[in-house]
């Protein structure tokens, strides 16, 4: 089984875990002080949604 293939599989999972973390994120920025964990909690979350489409964009372009 192909690295792609195994993405398309987990697409949905990658979004949803990601949309979680990334609400997680900026539920912290919004009920603390401390913001930047947050921001970075929320940039991570988008990042993981993000990676199947990312994965295929960057691998066609090798």
């Amino acid at each position: 089984m192909s690295v792609a293939y195994f993405l398309e599989m987990t697409t949905f999972v990658f979004n949803l875990v990601g949309l979680v973390v990334c609400l997680g994120g900026l539920t912290l920025v919004h009920r603390t002080r401390h913001r930047w964990p947050g921001y970075l909690l929320a940039g991570g979350g988008f990042l993981i949604a993000a990676f199947p489409v990312l994965y295929q964009l960057f691998a066609g372009m090798a």
